[in-house]
């Protein structure tokens, strides 16, 4: 069995009720739920919310919550893969043994079903444990570094690296969109970013990952922009 896995529990402190506030009409959850759907590659869409109004939600656009999460998993303590191990374990005691778990966080709106299925793709062509999405740096890497105290700017930059910024070498991002892995990195997901992992690689303006409210308000301008090329 092949499930996709979309977390979402209801308390967030940077952008309160952000997995079900709207976003281009519609809660923003439902954009990964229907390009989960939309795939045509899951065996069950599973949300893990301790919501009953994320859970509402989420029912009316098709995807399946079996339980409530427990309060422990919805602490600001709680990890993904503690989160990741206890939806696992339900799907297996309801459904059967799982095959591999595609977990996509609902705050990436952008991406759509075609990326999955390209991300899957990959993941069988190189018979891989695990595929990860990522996206290149929309600023060089080699333009950054940390400050001290008094914000010195002595050294900031390497005089290797004193290039125009077109002549950088290209570094890229985990974006957040799409995990995929074997059923047996469930309880220690740390370990897929080992032996035939291989990277998915996505366009930026496919890659918002929202946070806060600047995220939210620029991913419903990418959103308002792809509308308007659309109907062109």
């Amino acid at each position: 069995m092949r499930i996709a896995i979309i977390p979402a529990r209801g308390g967030s402190k940077r952008l309160p009720g952000k997995n079900i506030k709207i976003l281009s009409g519609k809660p923003l959850i439902a954009w990964s739920i229907e390009a989960a759907i939309d795939s045509n590659l899951f065996d069950r869409v599973l949300v893990s919310t301790d919501c009953e109004e994320i859970a509402c939600v989420v029912e009316q656009y098709g995807a399946i919550v079996p339980c409530l999460r427990p309060a422990v998993l919805a602490s600001d303590t709680a990890t993904t893969c503690d989160v990741i191990s206890h939806m696992v374990e339900i799907a297996e005691n309801k459904w059967g043994k799982v095959r591999n778990i595609t977990l996509l966080q609902p705050t990436s709106p952008l991406r759509k079903a075609v990326n999955i299925v390209e991300a899957h793709t990959l993941y069988e062509k190189m018979a891989a444990n695990s595929v990860i999405s990522v996206c290149q740096m929309e600023h060089p890497v080699q333009l950054c570094n940390k400050l001290p105290a008094d914000h010195s700017m002595s050294g900031f930059l390497h005089k290797k690296n004193n290039l125009r910024g077109q002549e950088l070498e290209p570094y890229y991002r985990i974006n957040g969109a799409i995990y995929i892995f074997e059923r047996k990195f469930v309880g220690a997901l740390s370990d897929i970013y080992g032996d035939k992992s291989y990277a998915y690689l996505m366009r930026q303006e496919e890659s918002v990952d929202i946070d806060n409210q600047l995220d939210f308000t620029f991913a419903e301008l990418m959103m308002s922009q792809t509308q308007i090329s659309t109907d062109r």
